[in-house]
């Protein structure tokens, strides 16, 4: 596998890798929902399918959007800006910035292959 190639799924290891920590987390070696949302991911990077990476995408920006609001939300709870206010806006804005950054760039990377690239560019 080529360094191009590798950097091209770096959007789905990252998601493989985010859902095998949370697996991890749980303390339930049978956790379903990360059994099925890592089985969705292997089958995006084995067929790497289009419509399929537009749609896991863009669910993954839609729910990082609405932790985004969650974290807003816990944010706002706190009375006294101590320590553990500043240690959850910084890690959890970064963790939710790479999630969006991650997701975006999946949907676009496979936009771009879904809708011919003649369409994308301006007419004149």
């Amino acid at each position: 596998m080529t360094k191009k190639n590798l950097l091209n799924l770096a959007p789905e290891i990252y998601l493989i890798i985010a859902t095998l920590y949370y697996w991890t987390l749980t303390a339930n070696v049978f956790n379903i929902f990360a059994i099925v949302l890592l089985s969705i991911l292997m089958f995006q990077v084995m067929t790497k399918k289009a419509l399929s990476g537009i749609l896991i995408a863009s669910i993954f920006v839609l729910i990082n959007l609405y932790m985004v609001l969650a974290l807003i939300s816990e944010l706002s709870e706190f009375e006294v800006l101590a320590s553990g206010f500043y240690q959850l806006l910084i890690v959890g804005s970064l963790f939710l910035l790479l999630n969006l950054s991650a997701g975006g760039f999946m949907f676009w990377k496979y936009f771009k292959t879904y809708i011919p690239s003649d369409s994308l560019s301006s007419k004149s």
